[in-house]
């Protein structure tokens, strides 16, 4: 696999909480030139990076990074990020109620915020560090039911990020229109090329770029 086709499944990331301006047009800079699948980026610069970088594809987030909000929060945030020109949400479950059984609600919430994106994408972060065997199985069929696009390990934020076992395991439960994206942890070149090859379609990253280019 080449550099570019590596780069092709990047978003681009940056999601800490003291980002500048001056950071996210680096970040947007590197992603226009080295054509990474977009740019993930927090709710409060995708209207200006929008207005800036018109050519690019925006990831933002939703419930992030502990998912506890509510539904009705989370559809605000949605519908304003789309609003905003977001072509892409990455949601985070509920992870309460998946402590809770209630599984119910997640595949609900997931459904809403899929309607709430108009016809954008919608990937789920399941934060698979705190889930147990059982409770991923249980959320791929919320994932697959809800009729998201993605479904996605980790916030990045959380005790542990994506691994290989995880991506396996997605793979046998998920449905087929379902993709997947690995995040957390990976920042070289040879880890985003392991984690492609094992069935991601997105790995989200931060420093993979300068990996490859320096």
């Amino acid at each position: 696999m080449n550099n570019e086709e590596i780069i092709s499944h990047i978003d681009h990331t940056l999601l800490k909480a003291f980002s500048t301006w001056d950071d996210i047009v680096k970040l947007c800079d590197e992603a226009v030139k080295y054509k990474t699948a977009s740019v993930c980026v927090p709710p409060y610069y995708v209207k200006r990076i929008r207005e800036n970088y018109p050519e690019l594809d925006i990831c933002t987030v939703v419930g992030f990074p502990l998912g506890y909000e509510t539904t009705s929060g989370k559809v605000a945030d949605t519908k304003q990020c789309i609003d905003d020109g977001a072509d892409e949400i990455d949601m985070v479950i509920n992870i309460c109620e998946v402590k809770n059984g209630n599984f119910d609600y997640v595949e609900n919430e997931i459904r809403t915020l899929k309607e709430a994106c108009k016809g954008k994408i919608l990937k789920v972060i399941v934060e698979t560090c705190y889930l147990t065997e059982e409770e991923k199985k249980r959320v791929c069929k919320c994932v697959t039911n809800a009729k998201a696009d993605y479904i996605k390990t980790s916030t990045g934020f959380g005790t542990q990020g994506a691994t290989i076992e995880d991506i396996k395991l997605f793979e046998k439960e998920i449905g087929p229109d379902v993709k997947i994206k690995a995040a957390g942890g990976i920042r070289t070149r040879a880890q985003a090329e392991e984690y492609i090859e094992n069935g991601c379609d997105r790995v989200g990253a931060s420093s993979v770029v300068s990996d490859i280019y320096g």
